[in-house]
């Protein structure tokens, strides 16, 4: 398997990231390039756990400082048998995807 890091989810799911995800993260936003320990620790310890649009989980964690400014980190990944991030990038609009519904907070 092509699995770089693994993270553990609020849930104890282990939450993987292949590589083949990763390059499909940063070819999308390229600012998330060199930001990996960042998207992991959002898994690991997000401020927000809020609802994906079926069955994923968005979580969501504030940084003063990322590669951009003062950021959130947003991370869409799924708790299966087998847990892996889908994709991950930075807004500064946390209410738009707090919207969605609040599973879990800090």
């Amino acid at each position: 398997m092509d699995t770089m890091r693994f993270a553990i989810s609020k849930n104890g799911v282990p939450i993987r990231l292949t590589h083949k995800q990763w390059a499909h993260i940063v070819d999308s936003h390229d600012y998330m390039a060199g930001n990996m320990d960042m998207v992991m620790e959002s898994v690991e310890d997000p401020n927000y756990i809020v609802r994906g649009w079926t069955d994923e989980l968005v979580a969501l964690k504030h940084y003063e400082r990322t590669s951009i400014s003062d950021k959130y980190i947003v991370v869409v990944y799924k708790e299966e048998d087998d847990g892996f991030i889908i994709t991950a990038f930075m807004t500064s609009k946390r209410d738009k995807i707090m919207r969605r519904g609040t599973i879990w907070q800090r």
